[in-house]
């Protein structure tokens, strides 16, 4: 049995033509302190951030949240250590909940989720953001669109002749609502005896001195860019 010859040592294969650096080279150099110089100032401002007060890099905007569906406002912050974050609206602070949900996104994304719009929610929400070094806040608002609708129509009214009948709806409606009545299909043309009022949440028509004229179906009906809704009574006058 023979021995095995000795393995031979591989050979480098030389690098392929213009794949060579030259450490000698002035613009390898050059390129060289432009790194040196990026990751100083990376590390600068790493520093920086780690150790600064929170800041707000872009910050809230106003939304618009649709009754019945949900909206969210985002704001994007630089804080180390982690920060305390704190909701509020009007001034009052928001638990965490089935109704207000914080929301961590991304190390930097912070958001506060408003579920089951209601007109209710329409005001000013605030994000306080605080850590050891400091504090930040910011500010937006939510404006509630709700389509137009008749809570409670009117009852069906009976009275004597001479008296005053009044028929009253509850409305609600953002943006507010064209309001409006009719009698047997038509408008009613207002006048000193027969007229109707319009509140931020009712609608009342108010006839004076009733006269067996003034009987019959009477609508109320309120209209906005969202939807629209009717209400019906019967006034019988005797």
């Amino acid at each position: 049995m023979s021995k095995a010859a000795p393995a031979k040592k591989p050979v480098a294969a030389a690098p392929p033509p213009g794949c060579t650096l030259d450490i000698k080279d002035p613009q390898v150099q050059r390129a060289a302190i432009r790194i040196q110089a990026s990751y100083r100032g990376h590390r600068s401002r790493k520093e920086l951030r780690e150790k600064g007060p929170p800041r707000v890099l872009e910050p809230l905007k106003d939304v618009v949240l649709i009754e019945g569906s949900a909206a969210k406002l985002t704001c994007r912050i630089s804080a180390f250590p982690d920060p305390f974050i704190r909701w509020s609206k009007d001034g009052k602070e928001l638990r965490d909940g089935p109704k207000y949900r914080y929301v961590f996104e991304d190390p930097d994304v912070v958001a506060l989720v408003v579920r089951d719009g209601e007109l209710a929610d329409l005001g000013q929400y605030s994000i306080n953001v605080t850590n050891p070094f400091g504090q930040c806040s910011d500010s937006a608002r939510i404006f509630v669109e709700v389509p137009a609708k008749i809570q409670k129509g009117p009852d069906n009214t009976k009275a004597r002749k001479g008296t005053t009948v009044t028929l009253t709806a509850e409305i609600m409606g953002e943006p507010a609502p064209d309001v409006g009545w009719t009698k047997d299909w038509e408008d009613i043309d207002e006048d000193d005896r027969v007229f109707f009022e319009i509140g931020s949440t009712t609608t009342t028509l108010t006839i004076r001195r009733a006269t067996p004229e003034d009987s019959g179906k009477y609508e109320v009906y309120v209209e906005n860019s969202l939807g629209m809704d009717q209400s019906f009574a019967r006034v019988d006058v005797a």
